[in-house]
This record gives C-alpha cells, structure tokens and sequence, in this order.
C-alpha cells in the first residue's frame, strides 16, 4: 500500500509540475506585453517600459523567470494583480469559498435528482418510466449549460418571480438556479450510471438468494441492492466535484456569482496575466487533488487497483 500512494504522490507532482509549466508558457506566448497592460494609456516612453521590464524581471531568461515564479508559487505567492495590486493568492482565497459551495450545491442536485431517477428506470426497465427517464438523461447531456440556465431564469426568476436571477450569498434562494444550471447535466450521468449499475445488481445471485429466502422486496433494494449500485457513482462523484469547480465559470459568469470562475473571465478581459496565471494552477492543484484522493480512497476499497 505504501508504494501505492508513494506512486499516486509522485504522480501528482509531476502532473502539477507539467501544469505549471504549461500556464507559465501560455501565458508568456500570449501577444501583447504586460508592460502595456500596466501602464495603459498614459504617455508611455521608452524609459517608462525598460525601467518596469527591470522591474519585474521580464528581461531575464524565461527559465530564471520560471524558477523565480515556482519558487514563489511553493511558498503561496502567486504574484499580484497588474489591475488591483492586490495579492493573487489572497483573491483566489477571498472567491474560493464561493465556487466550493457552488460546487457543492450542484453535487447534491445531481446526486440527489439522478439517483432517484436512476433506481426508478431500473426498478421499471423496460417501462415507460425507463423510457422517459433516459429521454431526460439525453436531454440533459444535449442542452448547453448557458442555455439550461438561460431557460431557469426565464421560467423561476421571469416568469413565476421566485427566484433571483442575480446570485450573490449562499442562501437556498441564492443557490438555487445556479445550482441547478449546474447540476442537472450531471444529473443525467448519474441518472445512467445508477441505472446501469441497478440493473447489473439486480442480476447478481447474492439478490436472487435474498429473494428465495423470501426477504420483503423492499429490503432486498434497500438493503442489498442499492448499497452495491451506489458504490460505482460515489467514485464518480468525487471525480465530478472537481470538473464541477472548473464547470462553474459559465455559470458563475451568467448568474454575476462571485467565484474563481468568473474571476478568471475578468482577469483575462482585463489582461490581468497574474491573476489568469494563478486561478488556473489553483484550479489545476484542485483537480489534481481531488483526482488524486480518490484514486486512494479507490485502492483502499479495491486492493486489486494497489496492484496493478
């Protein structure tokens, strides 16, 4: 178990290493000079530009700035914004929070929403229910996410007035478009996933032995199979909870959430190279984690994932 983690560990540093190299190279790849962008349109002279390039040590070689920037990066400094001046770890850190508890809400949407519509179109396979729960599923995978909330905003904030169609606390009021626009098309994964895993439940001896025991069928679902079906989706859920702090950005952007996602989209309208530059090795660390503890928590349940 020990060269396990010590691989997934190992694994972890070098996919982050990787990442940072490649946001490091992007964003030095992109037109333009951030000397402009901070002096912007006041009278710029020559001696104005030298002395900020020396300044922020643009004229060093791109790999003395890249070891300048990693070394910072490991003690939690990632710079500060050429917009606010304000340090960008600690404006991730003040937006974080927000995004989470997106993250989070939409989780719950779809976990809840597409479980009981998985177990149902297992429970009715072959049914109409099964047909129209995997008519939902497809659509849910098919419509965009900005116009899945363009179409809640229209119907809860327009139309019936309940909701707000701005999203600024983290009241159930607040969260709840937002939430939603984001959880339904993982809904419809989860929807097919639990299905799926049902039905192949379903199927095993260990539940056709609960039935010839003559076990009521409701605690033959309960108890037997949905614990077992569940198992698969709870993995898949813990790689979802980072694509959905990633996924958030339209969402946020869309609802004018606070959030890293819409932070970025700011921060890159605004040339805000730093800011773009830490919000997207954040985002990546997270991912990486996230990825990373489930791997484990994955080979801890199954000891042939350790071996291989």
């Amino acid at each position: 178990m020990f060269n396990y983690l010590l691989r997934r560990i190992l694994t972890s540093i070098l996919v982050l290493f990787g990442v940072s190299v490649l946001v490091f190279s992007v964003i030095h790849l992109v037109p333009g000079d951030v000397t402009m962008a901070i002096l912007g349109r006041q009278k710029v002279t020559e001696e104005k530009v030298a002395a900020l390039r020396e300044q922020l040590g643009l004229n060093d070689p791109l790999y003395v700035q890249y070891g300048r920037y990693l070394s910072n990066a490991l003690r939690g400094d990632l710079g500060t914004s050429i917009r606010t001046n304000q340090s960008v770890s600690e404006a991730i850190a003040e937006q974080l929070p927000s995004t989470v508890m997106l993250a989070m809400s939409a989780l719950i949407v779809a976990l809840s929403i597409g479980a009981v519509l998985g177990l149902l179109a297992a429970l009715r396979h072959g049914s109409w229910v099964d047909t129209l729960v995997m008519g939902l599923s497809v659509s849910g995978l098919s419509i965009p996410t900005f116009w899945m909330g363009l179409l809640l905003i229209l119907f809860f904030s327009v139309r019936l007035k309940l909701f707000p169609s701005i999203s600024n606390g983290s009241s159930f009021a607040d969260l709840f478009l937002p939430a939603l626009t984001l959880g339904l098309p993982e809904a419809a994964v989860v929807a097919r996933m639990v299905r799926a895993s049902m039905l192949d439940v379903l199927n095993k001896e260990y539940i056709t032995t609960a039935r010839a025991k003559g076990l009521p069928e409701r605690w033959v679902i309960l108890k037997h199979a949905v614990r077992n079906a569940l198992i698969p989706v709870v993995t898949f859920l813990g790689l979802q909870m980072a694509y959905l702090l990633g996924g958030a950005t339209i969402v946020e952007t869309m609802f004018a959430r606070q959030g890293i996602g819409r932070l970025a989209v700011q921060s890159i309208f605004n040339r805000d190279y730093p800011m773009v530059q830490g919000v997207v090795l954040v985002t990546a660390a997270i991912y990486v984690l996230i990825n990373t503890l489930t791997d484990i928590t994955y080979g801890f349940l199954n000891p042939k994932i350790r071996l291989k």
